[in-house]
């Protein structure tokens, strides 16, 4: 019986080995993350998404993000905010809201730094970074997700997002002013006729209007100034906000 030891243990090896294999297949497969999930989220209509905005502050060490008109059948939304340091490192603010228990408009302040008993460490230099939001339904399943870059720029008056879209040359370069360029996913009000690009959101501390030039590459340009979309004449804006471009 001896002389068989060996060939026995090798079986029971063989078939330890295969176990361990099963199992950690099996258990890959039952915790696929949501980013697999987030392939098959359907496209979600322009006139139900939700509209987003972060406004810095007037030091620039926090964002407040709002997010409004949800019609999303969702009941909870993860948000994330990612941002870049200048020494190429990546810092992160995530969150989750109930839905179920939350009415109207959502407003967070997120810190760009950190904070331990009361007390504050600010990153400076921060320039880019991205907001996501996911919803998810009863089952924690992925049911729309919508994700931006942002651009945080200060006392400049040569605005723009992260890859350029959108351009805002201000009439005056306003001192000790933060500003946010991003997308706002959804949109206030009808849609325009003939929308092609947008929209995008241009935010800031600023306590005052601030005008200037848009460049959206599109033929003609609204802003939504608080009731309606307002049609930009060659560009010219009164002020800061959501704007869209159309082709008509």
């Amino acid at each position: 019986m001896k002389k068989y030891w060996p060939l026995i243990l090798f079986v029971i090896g063989i078939l330890v080995l295969a176990a361990v294999f099963y199992f950690i297949a099996r258990s890959t497969k039952e915790t696929s993350s949501p980013e697999d999930e987030s392939e098959s989220v359907p496209e979600v209509a322009l006139s139900e998404r939700p509209i987003a905005s972060l406004t810095p502050s007037t030091d620039g060490h926090w964002l407040k993000m709002k997010i409004e008109k949800i019609k999303i059948s969702a009941v909870s939304l993860d948000y994330e905010l990612l941002y870049t340091l200048p020494d190429g490192r990546t810092q992160g603010v995530p969150g989750s809201i109930n839905l179920k228990t939350q009415e109207g408009v959502i407003e967070r302040d997120l810190l760009l730094g950190s904070e331990s008993s009361g007390k504050f460490r600010y990153d400076e230099g921060v320039e880019e970074g991205t907001l996501t939001l996911k919803f998810r339904n009863d089952a924690g399943k992925l049911v729309a997700k919508f994700s931006t870059k942002f651009h945080l720029q200060q006392s400049t008056k040569a605005l723009s997002s992260v890859a350029g879209e959108i351009k805002i040359d201000l009439a005056k370069i306003p001192t000790k002013t933060f500003f946010v360029t991003m997308e706002t996913f959804g949109i206030p009000g009808d849609t325009p006729q003939g929308f092609s690009k947008g929209p995008w959101g241009v935010f800031s501390s600023a306590k005052t209007k601030l005008a200037g030039t848009v460049e959206l590459g599109s033929s003609t340009l609204y802003r939504w100034d608080g009731a309606k979309w307002a049609k930009l004449s060659s560009g010219a804006s009164p002020d800061l906000g959501i704007f869209v471009g159309a082709s008509e």
